[in-house]
């Protein structure tokens, strides 16, 4: 049974989910404050994290922000968070920040369920996938979701991680930012750009690249983004 923490200060909400999640094979655990969630983050080592933005001691974006900061001790949990502003730029933020995806209250249940299957099933289906050959000094084990550069393990969110083997697995491929967008969240198709372009410069910044040198990631500049390299 997948365990999944709720992090949100409407107790009633929390009780629903729970009871929902249950219906699906999940195990709902609620935290009303940030405090009391990053605990139990730790003790539980929940697969999925569902953060509100309006809480009390600190926002969500605070608590997201810390989580990935911090993934030494939390480590790279997926996490979905919930606004209740339909604002695009609400949405961005969280993305920039390390969220796998972010839902507007109010919402359909079926919906929240539909999103968590997503992101486990993107966090999950690795052995699924074809092999991944190294490529330029990047070596990737998938079934410790580990990637090395030049042997040293990098730190990756998420969504990092899977954009970086999405690359890898079409090298020389050149991906729109919709096309990133649409692979990457697999639900919700709307184009983010800014989001889209923070997310290739922070795996770039972890790879150690430029975008005016670039060794693994090229900007097509008017169209979007290409893994250059060849594999061993």
């Amino acid at each position: 049974m997948k365990q999944i923490l709720i992090i949100d200060d409407d107790e009633n909400l929390g009780d629903l989910l729970t009871q929902y999640l249950a219906r699906y094979e999940m195990q709902a655990h609620v935290a009303l404050a940030p405090s009391k969630g990053l605990e139990m983050i730790k003790k539980l080592k929940p697969d999925l994290l569902i953060l509100d933005v309006m809480l009390p001691e600190k926002d969500g974006f605070e608590v997201c922000r810390e989580i990935r900061a911090k993934s030494s001790i939390y480590g790279q949990l997926p996490i979905l968070m919930l606004t209740a502003h339909a604002e695009v730029t609400d949405r961005i933020v969280g993305l920039e920040l390390g969220a796998d995806d972010y839902l507007p209250k109010p919402f359909e249940p079926r919906e929240l369920v539909a999103r968590i299957h997503n992101i486990l099933r993107r966090s999950g289906d690795d052995a699924s996938m074809r092999d991944i050959k190294p490529i330029n000094g990047i070596d990737v084990d998938l079934s410790r979701r580990e990637v090395k550069l030049d042997q040293v393990v990098l730190d990756l969110t998420t969504m990092e991680y899977e954009l970086l083997i999405l690359f890898m697995q079409y090298p020389n491929k050149t991906f729109t930012r919709d096309e990133l967008m649409n692979r990457l969240r697999g639900i919700d198709a709307e184009l983010f750009s800014r989001a889209v372009d923070t997310l290739v410069s922070r795996l770039r910044h972890k790879l150690g690249d430029t975008s005016k040198t670039p060794r693994f990631i090229k900007t097509v500049w008017g169209r979007g983004y290409t893994f250059i390299g060849e594999q061993r």
